[in-house]
Formats: structure tokens, C-alpha cells, sequence
């Protein structure tokens, strides 16, 4: 009230013009703050539970600091003789308490670990030639192979992903014609920047998300098409699960205050269609190209420690829907029933591997 009386506005006449004033003061004072919100908007995957979760914490903090000074008054009290001042060992005992203030700014910068990108692709591996390697009565084939794989996840911020798979392949088809494939392997997962707050509010001890393998397999069905004996075309469908998830977490501080990032992403998953052309070229050998769509999805959860205290767990789900690429390769014969595959893909990142087969 006494704020009230001596804020010159209040004496403007008409009653109106004080009003506007204050008004203006007001939307004044939000805009100069948008740029402050905006930044911690981004920074999390759900903004609403994470500024819920911070001002309960907020809250929380208030309540403990208030009870924290009102302990410490009644030991001072109870301690000191005749109402003089406590001695230092006593003052020391009293547990000291993060103010309300900083907790909920270590709170909110702490959130840049939800920065995960909600585009997700797996390393599925390559689509090999349309034309498949089976004998003409029907039999099995196998194989080895190691495929690079590199995207872009966006949220907000652009993030590079990047996944070394190794596997074998069993494979079972017939008249080059029509084939049916599994595979099992294993792959690494690495995603770039994850552990960094964009306005650097907080430092982890490194930025980058890493885990090593992990178990994957792929179901996969190709037909062939041939238009004579050297063009042809065909097509595919191919989709990978990860049978468990990865994990990693980093320790900084933020605010002055130490914290501990977990991130978890897990059930990974992909889908990918695609048709491809090819060329028989002499000696056996082919070339292949072609477009293709993949649609993927995993669940990432996030959990931050701040000076021993859990703080927001976060679920999201990352998708990525009818995502095009393209593809090419080669296909040459190698010794007796070995053959060579080498190819690339495309898509936001190039990817590339190749694989060595057996057909018996």
C-alpha cells in the first residue's frame, strides 16, 4: 500500500491516465523478459512440465528456506545465554540451505538436456541389389557386413547422430526372384551436443551422447522385377528393432550447483520402402539405384540430479514420419559363391557399408 502512495502515476488525473501508465509499465517488463523465456521454452521437450516441475521445486525451496530460518533462530535462541550471540559451533550445526532464488535458475538450466531431436533413424544397414542371389531351384544365402550411418535430428537446434552397426545375415529366396532375410547385430549410438545448454548457463563435462553396442535385429523381403536380361526393377521393405536401449549421463554444474544429466533412449525402431532400378553389367556385376522412405521411433527419457536432488523426470517419444532418401550400390561376384555389396545411402546425411555374401 505504501508503494502504492508514493508512485507519482497514482496522482494523474484522469483517474484513467494513471491506469494506462501502469499498463504500459507492465507489457514494458514482459517484453524486455520474452527473449529469457523463449530460450528456456527450447530448451526443454515439454515446456509445460518443465516449468510446472521448476516452480514446484521453486516452491518447495521456499518452504524449506523459510523452515530453515525459523530452526535456526530457535536453536540461536534456545543455545546463546540470556539472549547473547551463539557461539560459532553453533552456528555451524545449523544446515545450510541453496536459496529459493538460485535453486529455481539451477533448476531451469539444467534442462538443456532434453534437447533430443524428435527425428530418429536406425542403422538399419544396406538394401542390397533389387535382384536377389538365390539359386534358381531355391536355396539359402548368408552374410557379413558393417554399415556407417549418419542423420540430423532437429528440435529447436539442429543435432548430428552417427551409429557403426556390425551383423550377420541369413537369407532365403527363390528364381532370383523373390527373397526373404534376418539379420542380428550390433551398433553403437552417438549424438552430438545433447549435454549443452545453448545460452551456456550450465557446463557438463562433456556435450556429446555416447554408448556402445548394443543388440539390433532386421526382418526384411525384396521381389525383382526383370524387364530383359540386363534392366530390371524391384522392390523392398526392411525394418529394424533394438532390443535394448542406450544410455548415458554427465555431471556439471549449473548455477553454481552441481547436477547429474541421465538421458535413456530406448524401444528404437525403424521401417524403411524403397524401389530400385538396376543394370547387369558384364561379368556379373550390378548397379543399382533408387528412392526410399523410412519412418522411425524411440522413447528417450531424461532424469536430472541437482545437488543430490531428482529433479523432472521427462518421457517423450521421438518420431520421424515418411523421411525420403535415396540409394546406390554395386553387386559384383567375388570367388565361388561369394559376392560383393557395396553401397551409400542419402538422407539429410550420407551413410555407406558393404557387406560380403555366401550362397550355397
Amino acid at each position: 500500500m505504501g508503494e502504492r502512495l508514493l508512485d507519482p502515476p497514482t496522482y494523474l488525473s484522469p483517474w484513467y491516465a494513471g491506469t494506462a501508465v501502469g499498463v504500459f509499465e507492465q507489457v514494458n517488463a514482459t517484453s524486455l523478459r520474452i527473449g529469457d523465456y523463449e530460450s528456456l521454452k527450447n530448451a526443454a521437450v515439454d515446456p509445460y512440465v518443465a516449468f510446472r516441475d521448476a516452480y514446484i521445486q521453486y516452491r518447495l525451496k521456499s518452504v524449506e528456506a523459510r523452515k530453515s530460518k525459523l530452526t535456526k533462530s530457535a536453536s540461536l535462541e534456545a543455545h546463546s545465554p540470556a539472549g547473547g550471540p551463539a557461539s560459532p559451533e553453533k552456528e555451524n550445526s545449523v544446515k545450510k540451505t541453496i536459496p529459493a532464488g538460485n535453486f529455481l535458475l539451477i533448476a531451469l538450466s539444467a534442462l538443456f538436456i532434453w534437447a533430443i531431436p524428435p527425428k530418429a533413424a536406425a542403422a538399419a544397414g544396406l538394401f542390397g541389389a533389387p535382384q536377389t542371389v538365390s539359386r534358381e531351384a531355391g536355396g539359402l544365402n548368408t552374410a557379413i557386413g558393417y554399415w556407417h550411418h549418419e542423420d540430423t535430428y532437429e528440435n529447436g537446434a539442429e543435432h548430428k547422430i552417427r551409429q557403426n552397426a556390425i551383423y550377420s545375415q541369413a537369407a532365403y529366396g527363390a528364381s532370383n526372384i523373390w527373397e526373404i532375410s534376418a539379420r542380428i547385430g550390433i551398433s553403437d549410438l552417438t549424438i552430438f551436443d545433447t549435454f549443452s545448454a545453448a545460452d551456456g548457463s550450465a557446463t557438463a563435462g562433456r556435450s556429446d551422447f555416447e554408448e556402445n553396442w548394443k543388440f539390433f535385429g532386421t526382418l526384411g523381403a525384396k521381389v525383382f522385377y526383370p524387364f530383359n536380361k540386363t534392366f530390371g526393377m524391384g522392390a523392398f521393405v526392411q525394418g529394424t528393432y533394438y532390443f535394448s536401449y542406450f544410455t548415458d549421463s554427465v555431471s556439471g554444474t549449473a548455477g553454481g550447483a552441481p547436477f547429474t544429466a541421465e538421458l535413456k533412449v530406448r524401444n528404437l525402431w525403424d521401417v524403411n520402402l524403397g524401389v530400385g532400378f538396376q543394370a547387369a553389367l558384364h561379368r556379373g556385376v550390378r548397379v543399382y539405384a533408387g528412392p526410399y522412405v523410412h519412418y522411425s521411433e524411440a522413447k528417450a527419457y531424461a532424469t536430472t540430479t541437482i545437488s543430490g536432488r531428482a529433479h523432472a523426470d521427462e518421457k517423450v517419444t521421438l518420431s520421424n514420419k515418411a523421411l525420403a532418401g535415396g540409394f546406390a550400390g554395386i553387386d559384383m561376384p567375388l570367388a565361388r559363391g561369394f559376392r560383393l555389396n557395396a553401397e551409400a545411402q542419402y538422407s539429410d546425411r550420407l551413410s555407406a557399408g558393404a557387406a560380403v555374401s555366401y550362397t550355397y
